[in-house]
Parts: structure tokens; C-alpha cells; sequence
């Protein structure tokens, strides 16, 4: 009997400790795996903060060495201030990427990044434009030499901060764990380094950048608007106007309230479903969006009677003086921009885009925040010093031209101007090209989308 029983129960639990052998194992060498990946991961991450912070204060070094060089030479010299500020752009969005690869939860350093931005933003702005038409003013100059002399204090800061770093060993690991930790980072020397030199930045004297760069930053939001703000009823009482529905059909909601991107959207409803939503500012209740929710059914309204339905929908809503400028077509639906036009000038910081589905052609949306925001009674057009022929004259001899026409534009610098505006094929491909009417320089190039549509210019409608 016994013998009976251990023969049957001794291959058993010899495969029960075997199992739990090789389980065991495997669970060791996991742990093994896990734990070397681990270690593998970290020692990346560790050699990548560190070649980004020796890359940053070498890039520091550079940029203190460019701005030296833009502040030594003669005001006259258009050229190597053209050459210089173009190397303190590149060296400053190189150093505004490293910036970005170091562990910054853990350490303020918002001022200086902010300076990076705006010295990057300086000199492009200024290097692009025609310095021999527009050289440097004596405000430019004076945030050159500024610039000089803040950053080889940063500069002196960084090498501080590397040097201290080498000598105790530190572990850039270390710093961006410190937020888990309950006993902090064994060494503060980074941390405090990089507090350092933000609180410095923070205590520079506010420079004046020049409009063109205070734009970029000069956010484009509803609180521009000057226009007193509207409530609820009002919104609602727009969008019965807007869609020709009684109110009781329409749903207000408040979004971002106490901010300045504060907007409502209103819900049109029939049974209760929603079947179109529209967006409104809160300063002035203006319509910024507008979406028909029906299902667009297969192609069938041609690309003339999308821009016909198009234009009648914004004539009727209001929008007057406005001319369809392109058309882009995806399966069943086409976008066609519009631009105001005045005295023959497309306008194009006041456009609308608006939606059709080509089932039958009618309009099922539309975006205008660029109109509202952007759009005068009356915009002062600068006359055209070039004529027609000489603009044309700039072009490349080989692209063959469909259609010109004047448009006012918004260039690099942010500013409004006078352009030609030049449609035509090169290379195989459509493009727009916009000839300063001043200057006969080239403002901007667009590239057109292909269409298939036979009728398509370049996208000249």
C-alpha cells in the first residue's frame, strides 16, 4: 500500500519542485532583466540630460560670442549684422531645444527660457527683413549690447553650474527623481545653479522688443474685442437670428468662464437631438463657428454650385464684399476660403472658411474667427509703387502664370502688406507667389494642393 501510494505521489511533488525550481528561476531572472533594463534606461537618460546641459552651456558660450560680434562691427554693416543675428537665431532655438531635454519640473526656469524665445524672435525678425532699406536703429542696438552683456553673465553661471557638477559628480537622475523622494536629492548644487540663473534673468531690465516681435506674443484673443461683454439671452437671441429658429429650439452654454478664451456655444435642437452647434465671443456675441450636424450623403453638386451655394449663405448671413480665393476638395466635402475685397485688394487677414457638402452643394459650416477678429469697415490699402509688369518681372522665367491679382497680406514681421499675387505652375506643382508692391521682394510662397478637378486653377476661383 505504501509503496502503491508513494509511487504515485513521489513523481507529484517532484514535478511540484521542479516547477517551483523553474518558476522561481524564471521570476529571478526577470527581476534580472527588469531590473538591468532599468539600469540600461536610466544610464540613457542620465548621458542625454548630460549631453544636453554641456550642449546648452557651449551654445550659451556661442550666443555670447555671436551677439559680440553683431555689437563690434560699423552700423553700416548690413551684411554681418545679417549674418550674425542669423547664427543667434539658429545657436538660440538649439539652445531653447536642449532647454526642453533637461528635467525643468524640478527646477524654475522661466525667465530665462522666456529670454531665449524673445532673443530668438528678435533676430530673426530683424535679420530677415531689408536692412539696407531698414538697418538697425539705435533701440536695436542698445538690446544688442544689453544682450551681450546679460548673457555672458549667464554664460559665466552655466560654467559655474558644469563645473560643479564634474567635480562632485552629480547625477542629472538624481535631480529629476527628487520630486518622488521623501529625503529631496542628495545635492541641491544643480537645482540651486539653475534657480540662480533664472532669478538674474528675472532682474534684467525689460527690453523693448519692436512690435513686430511683441506680436508674437501679444496673444490674438476674444478680449481684444472692444465690445461689451453679452449674457446668455443675448447668445441665444444671435443664434435664433443666425439660423432663422425660434429660441425655445436653442441651448446656451457658458465655456472658460472666468478666463479671457471665456465663449458660449449654442445647440439648436429639434425633438431634442442637437443638429447644429455654433460658437460665439463673449465680448460682442460674435459668430465664430458655425456646424450643420446632418450626414452628408455621396458626391454629386460640382464644384461651381459648392462656391454658388457658398457665397449666397454668407450674402444672407451678412457677410458682404466677401470673394471665394481657393477651394480644396476631400471625398464629399469642400472647403472654400473667402477674403474681403476692397478697392480690388483681397484682403486676406479677413477671411472665412466655409464648408459644403457636395450631396447637393449646400453649406454645412463655416470658421470666421480670423474675420472677426481681423475685420474693419474700412482698411487703409497703401498704393502700389511697383507696377504689375516690374513685380512680374521678378519671377522665375520658367513658371507660367494662370491668374494675378493684388492682396494685402500679413508677412514674417506682422505686418500688413501690398502684394501681387501671382498664380501659376513651376516644377510640376501650383503655387502662389506674393510680390511685395513696394519692394519687388518675395513675401511669401505657397504651395497649392493638386486637385483633380479639371475646372481647378491654381486655386484661383
Amino acid at each position: 500500500m505504501y509503496k502503491r501510494l508513494s509511487s504515485v505521489l513521489f513523481p507529484i511533488v517532484a514535478l511540484i519542485m521542479i516547477g517551483a525550481f523553474v518558476w522561481g528561476y524564471r521570476e529571478s531572472q526577470m527581476r534580472k532583466e527588469v531590473s538591468l533594463q532599468a539600469r540600461s534606461m536610466s544610464i540613457k537618460a542620465e548621458n542625454q540630460y548630460q549631453r544636453a546641459f554641456h550642449d546648452l552651456s557651449f551654445h550659451m558660450d556661442q550666443l555670447h560670442s555671436q551677439l559680440g560680434n553683431a555689437v563690434a562691427v560699423h552700423n553700416t554693416s548690413h551684411a554681418m549684422h545679417r549674418k550674425c543675428l542669423m547664427n543667434v537665431w539658429r545657436i538660440t532655438s538649439e539652445a531653447q531645444n536642449e532647454v526642453n531635454q533637461l528635467p525643468l519640473n524640478v527646477m524654475p526656469f522661466n525667465h530665462a527660457k522666456d529670454l531665449l524665445s524673445h532673443v530668438s524672435a528678435f533676430s530673426y525678425q530683424t535679420a530677415v527683413r531689408d536692412l539696407d532699406h531698414e538697418p538697425l536703429n539705435e533701440k536695436e542696438i542698445s538690446n544688442l549690447k544689453t544682450l551681450y552683456k546679460n548673457s555672458r553673465e549667464i554664460s559665466k553661471n552655466m560654467h559655474e553650474v558644469r563645473q560643479k557638477v564634474i567635480s562632485k559628480n552629480l547625477r542629472w537622475t538624481d535631480v529629476e527623481a527628487a520630486p518622488g523622494s521623501q529625503t529631496g536629492p542628495k545635492d541641491n548644487t544643480i537645482v540651486d545653479g539653475f534657480k540662480t540663473v533664472d532669478k538674474k534673468v528675472e532682474g534684467y531690465k525689460e527690453l523693448d522688443w519692436g512690435p513686430s516681435v511683441a506680436s508674437i506674443y501679444d496673444k490674438r484673443s476674444v478680449k481684444k474685442l472692444n465690445l461689451p461683454v453679452v449674457d446668455a439671452a443675448q447668445i441665444k437671441r444671435n443664434a435664433a437670428q443666425f439660423t432663422g429658429k425660434p429660441e425655445s429650439q436653442i441651448r446656451v452654454q457658458e465655456n472658460g468662464k472666468g478666463t479671457e478664451w471665456a465663449s458660449y456655444t449654442a445647440t439648436l435642437l429639434n425633438k431634442q437631438k442637437p443638429v447644429a452647434s455654433m460658437d460665439f465671443t463673449k465680448k460682442g456675441g460674435k459668430l465664430i463657428s458655425y456646424q450643420d450636424m446632418r450626414a452628408v450623403g455621396p458626391k454629386k453638386a460640382t464644384r461651381n454650385e459648392a462656391v454658388r451655394y457658398a457665397s449666397e449663405f454668407l450674402e444672407q448671413k451678412g457677410y458682404t464684399g466677401m470673394k471665394p480665393v481657393a477651394y480644396d476638395e476631400s471625398g464629399n466635402l469642400a472647403n472654400i476660403t473667402f477674403a474681403s475685397l476692397q478697392e480690388d485688394v483681397i484682403v486676406y487677414p479677413e477671411k472665412i472658411t466655409v464648408r459644403s457638402g457636395l450631396d447637393n452643394g449646400e453649406v454645412i459650416g463655416f470658421q470666421a474667427s480670423d474675420y472677426v477678429h481681423e475685420h474693419t469697415d474700412f482698411r487703409r490699402i497703401p498704393k502700389a509703387k511697383l507696377s504689375l509688369e516690374a513685380a512680374r518681372a521678378k519671377l522665375n522665367p520658367e513658371f507660367r502664370e494662370t491668374y494675378h491679382r493684388k492682396a494685402l497680406i500679413e508677412n514674417e514681421l506682422s505686418k500688413e502688406v501690398l502684394c501681387y499675387e501671382f498664380g501659376g505652375k513651376i516644377n510640376g506643382s501650383i503655387y502662389r507667389i506674393y510680390i511685395n508692391a513696394d519692394t519687388g521682394m518675395e513675401e511669401t510662397i505657397e504651395q497649392v494642393k493638386d486637385s483633380d478637378d479639371p475646372q481647378a486653377t491654381a486655386g484661383n476661383i
